[in-house]
């Protein structure tokens, strides 16, 4: 008797190499999960469309939202080439869906070259493109672009460049980078986690995969990458799906797990921390690193997104 065939998802261009940037980005954060990274759907690439396997969904618990945390610290701490670098294989074309995000190529430094500082990056390409639109939509006022501009000005200046969280640092002192990056989802909205039955990634995730750094402890000590599927006593594990990855500030990625409401996000960050220390005052510029995300839906939807967007860029002026 053959076995029936497990469903799947296709998804197709909606402009040309969408889907293989996609491919190239999961399969870029799929890189860390040997080494006890997130959970990254598996993908297949065809002419123009992709597939992934059809996934349950489970509902997130306390104990594996924290095992989230664990995991993507390390996935963080693989590290990027530069701030906007885009996934290995990018062609310099695509763009990244409708929001047009901004990327550049994925490549070492260049001798004698100043890497760019985050500020900068997150000021000139992830939320002054959306300022004009914004305004000429009438999403944003006057007054209300003005501010965010302001805020662009202070992260241009270095007002609000911190540490990355300690994993991602440390992984970037020892690879010799002189600027620590992380390689993040790039859209990590709750919708883009997906919570699956432990059993069904057996297939798919290698051994380690969700159980962040070899172990539980800060130094990263413990039975390392091989010892378990995933975290002990764990019956969900969060899968990325959809990812808009690139290098960029970790702390951007966790902030925006909160913006449409993660369940037990208070356990993600505290797995977090417990394996890569978050830089002292994070809990202060959430909102700053959630303003990116706030300006993209300005970008693509206007309504009452612009007066998020300056209520949380006031708090930073």
């Amino acid at each position: 008797m053959s076995s029936r065939p497990k469903p799947t998802i296709r998804k197709t261009d909606d402009f040309p190499g969408a889907t293989r940037l996609e491919a190239q980005g999961l399969e870029w954060l799929a890189e860390a999960m040997p080494a006890g990274g997130a959970h990254v759907v598996p993908v297949t690439i065809g002419d123009g469309w992709i597939e992934e396997p059809h996934l349950s969904a489970g509902r997130v618990t306390p104990e594996a939202a924290r095992a989230f945390g664990r995991a993507l610290a390390v996935t963080h701490a693989a590290g990027a080439p530069a701030f906007g670098a885009a996934p290995p294989g990018w062609d310099g074309r695509t763009r990244m869906g409708r929001s047009d995000i901004r990327l550049r190529p994925h490549a070492p430094e260049t001798p004698g070259d100043e890497p760019r500082p985050w500020g900068r990056f997150y000021s000139e390409d992830r939320i002054l493109p959306y300022i004009g639109p914004g305004r000429d939509a009438g999403s944003l006022s006057r007054g209300e672009a003005g501010l965010i501009e302001r805020v662009c000005a202070r992260l241009a200046d270095g007002n609000f460049d911190t540490p990355q969280p300690e994993l991602t640092r440390r992984r970037a002192q020892e690879r010799g980078e002189r600027v620590a990056v992380a390689r993040s989802h790039g859209d990590l909205w709750t919708g883009n986690v997906l919570w699956v039955p432990t059993a069904e990634t057996a297939s798919w995730a290698p051994e380690g995969a969700g159980c962040g750094p070899g172990g539980t402890d800060r130094g990263g000590r413990g039975g390392g990458p091989g010892s378990a599927r995933s975290a002990p006593g764990v019956e969900v594990v969060g899968v990325l799906i959809d990812p808009m990855a690139h290098g960029a500030h970790a702390e951007t990625d966790l902030a925006a797990l909160g913006v449409f409401g993660q369940r037990f996000l208070g356990e993600v960050y505290a797995g977090y921390d417990e394996v890569s220390a978050l830089a002292d005052g994070w809990q202060e510029r959430v909102g700053l690193h959630q303003l990116h995300m706030l300006m993209i839906h300005v970008f693509l939807f206007g309504g009452g997104y612009g007066a998020q967007a300056a209520a949380l860029a006031r708090r930073y002026v």
